[in-house]
């Protein structure tokens, strides 16, 4: 089969630019933590999750009566309801609920990448889910990673090479994107002792020092959700996919 729809991967949303166009979809990773929260959020039954990007936007949405998971560097936002820990999107929290959610990275690329024709959110919990997902959309896949205030991020560029792998055993798909081939060889050498190799991020350090690390295995956690977060009419909703075939 001719190899006709293309993977790409954008290291930070400063260039983003560079790769967008409308019939593309997008698969936005933020491991530590936004995205992982959002899959933890939908697997444990809430009803749909609002992203935004500016403190404003939620603030007016709490005044109104939503529950907002809001944060800023880490830290929970004094008039959120919490912050961006997965950990805090429990049942009992979230169960059937509508949550408004704004983060340092994560929620600013979800909206950046909605010019798209579809946007994804991606996180180890739900690997092989959001890159079957992408298999079967048979458009060209950006994988938009949100780093760190437009910087690059090595968690967020390996689950990159991750989905890129995954991807690329399909039949329909090639690359000729130099940081899709890098953030997959990046991917090879971190693989077989991922939690070591993550503790060289910086994320992980500014987590540790906050005392926020609490989170570093359950988000590095391979395939424990078939959910796969898509953004549609302005909120994210959980669905699930089925398997492609390879």
């Amino acid at each position: 089969m001719k190899k006709e729809k293309k993977i790409e991967v954008c290291f930070t949303p400063a260039v983003f630019d560079c790769f967008t166009h409308p019939d593309a979809v997008v698969i936005v990773v933020d491991v530590l933590r936004a995205t992982s929260a959002i899959c933890t959020a939908f697997m444990n039954g809430a009803a749909n999750i609002i992203p935004l990007e500016t403190i404003e936007e939620a603030r007016d949405y709490k005044s109104r009566g939503f529950l907002v998971a809001a944060e800023r560097d880490g830290f929970v936002l004094d008039f959120a309801d919490f912050g961006n820990s997965p950990f805090n999107f429990t049942k009992e929290r979230v169960a059937g609920k509508t949550i408004v959610y704004s983060t340092t990275n994560g929620t600013q690329a979800i909206k950046m990448a909605s010019e798209c024709y579809q946007v994804a959110v991606g996180a180890y919990l739900n690997l092989s889910a959001v890159s079957d997902w992408a298999i079967n959309q048979n458009r060209d896949v950006i994988i938009l990673c949100a780093g760190w205030k437009n910087r690059f991020s090595l968690e967020d560029s390996l689950l990159a090479g991750a989905i890129t792998e995954k991807i690329l055993e399909h039949s329909n798909f090639y690359t000729i994107c130099d940081s899709a081939i890098a953030a997959k060889d990046l991917w090879s050498v971190a693989k077989p002792d991922l939690i070591s190799y993550i503790d060289k991020a910086a994320q992980r350090s500014r987590l540790r020092l906050n005392g926020l690390d609490d989170v570093i295995d359950y988000c590095h956690s391979i395939d424990i959700t078939n959910i796969i977060p898509v953004y549609s009419d302005k909120v994210l909703i959980g669905i699930t996919e089925s398997v492609s075939a390879c």
